[in-house]
């Protein structure tokens, strides 16, 4: 019968001690929490804070613009140009005293190919240029400026001195705190 009546008073007294701890905290909210304690701060002021995005927007930009084509050209030109300058190229090779033969065929041959590119630059010159309307487009980038809400600043007070931090969402009236007690020697 004593041990019962020492298991009840330890009890009681345990009881007594954890209700006086709860009641000691009373409105301030303190707590433990995993080892950590954390209580409860006013907050005396949030201030939103934002910073400027640039945002890229691409878009196509299109306009009409006049172009120039000139038509195809018959192969005449060419032909005629070479016929003219290979005749003129036999000429100018047979004069001379040595290697005749050979001269003259790389003068004709020379001078063909030079008649040639004449008579096609006098052909392509001189035919007919037709101007179309043809549509251009390019992507051009637009920039705009968009501000996005980054955090708030919160200003707080515990314990009469006042503190200030970041946070990712408003926090209202109160914020909870970290209380770190260590023994003072």
């Amino acid at each position: 019968m004593q041990l019962y009546k020492q298991l009840i008073a330890g009890a009681l007294v345990a009881g007594l001690v954890g209700f006086s701890a709860w009641a000691s905290a009373g409105d301030s909210g303190y707590y433990p929490d995993y080892g950590e304690s954390y209580d409860l701060a006013r907050v005396t002021s949030v201030t939103p804070v934002y910073t400027d995005v640039q945002v890229r927007t691409p878009r196509t930009e299109c306009w009409d613009q006049q172009v120039a084509y000139q038509q195809p050209t018959s192969p005449a030109g060419a032909v005629i140009g070479g016929l003219i300058g290979a005749a003129i190229g036999n000429k100018a090779g047979g004069h001379g005293r040595h290697y005749r033969r050979h001269h003259r065929g790389a003068s004709t041959v020379a001078g063909a190919a030079v008649g040639a590119l004449v008579g096609s630059q006098i052909s392509r010159a001189n035919a007919p240029v037709q101007y179309v309307t043809e549509q251009r487009c390019q992507v051009v980038d637009d920039f705009t400026t968009r501000r996005e809400l980054i955090g708030y600043d919160v200003r707080y007070r515990y314990n009469g001195r006042d503190y200030l931090t970041r946070t990712d969402q408003h926090p209202g009236d109160k914020i909870r705190v970290r209380v770190d007690v260590s023994p003072a020697f």
